[in-house]
């Protein structure tokens, strides 16, 4: 009867919404980085500036829950999902610096697939939370996610192996298997986003 006379706060769902945009960018942007070598040090510069925006979203939404008398969604939910995305927002920050610490100038093609896997995966997550009232939608987009996340672990594997070959330099396999392990938890945490997004809407519908 409470819930019928005080409304939900929907609001919510805009800024998971707005929280995966920041996601897609920071993709975007780290793509952009592992193309083009000779402007790291702006796009890092854009991807940090994304990350803080993120951050503060993300703790708007924590106030925001603690503020809302009753949420669209359980409270844990609404948590967990503004982490998850968060956290790869953060790893796509941390995997920029590392090409800044690791001083890394050179374009490797293993990298750049992975990138353009991980442009993939947050389109697919942003569809995913604009679609989180639709589980059958969600469930669509989290099946590519999957399969994106097993591509991204084949490029992964291949990619370090290929660091072993022959007889290799030792600073560039500790360099560019840091670079590749980056990435490659960035991939799974897009499917940890995927998999909260379809919990949360099968949970709710």
């Amino acid at each position: 009867m409470l819930s019928r006379l005080i409304p939900r706060d929907e609001e919510f769902f805009s800024l998971f919404n707005k929280l995966a945009e920041h996601l897609r960018t920071s993709a975007q942007l780290l793509d952009q980085l592992f193309s083009a070598p000779q402007r790291t040090t702006e796009l890092v510069k854009q991807i940090k500036d994304v990350e803080h925006l993120a951050d503060q979203l993300t703790l708007d939404i924590s106030v925001r829950i603690d503020k809302s008398f009753i949420t669209p969604i359980d409270r844990e939910d609404i948590h967990l999902l503004a982490s998850r995305l968060d956290d790869v927002i953060d790893r796509l920050d941390g995997t920029a610096r590392r090409v800044v610490m690791l001083h890394i100038n050179e374009v490797r093609e293993p990298a750049k697939q992975m990138a353009h896997v991980i442009v993939r995966a947050a389109d697919h997550i942003a569809k995913a939370v604009g679609s989180i009232k639709r589980p059958s939608e969600v469930a669509i987009q989290a099946a590519e996610i999957k399969k994106l996340e097993e591509e991204g672990d084949a490029l992964y594997h291949e990619a370090v192996g290929a660091l072993f070959a022959g007889t290799p330099d030792a600073i560039e396999v500790i360099r560019w298997k840091e670079v590749y392990e980056s990435l490659e938890t960035a991939i799974d945490q897009c499917m940890g986003v995927a998999n909260a997004v379809h919990s949360i809407s099968i949970k709710n519908s």
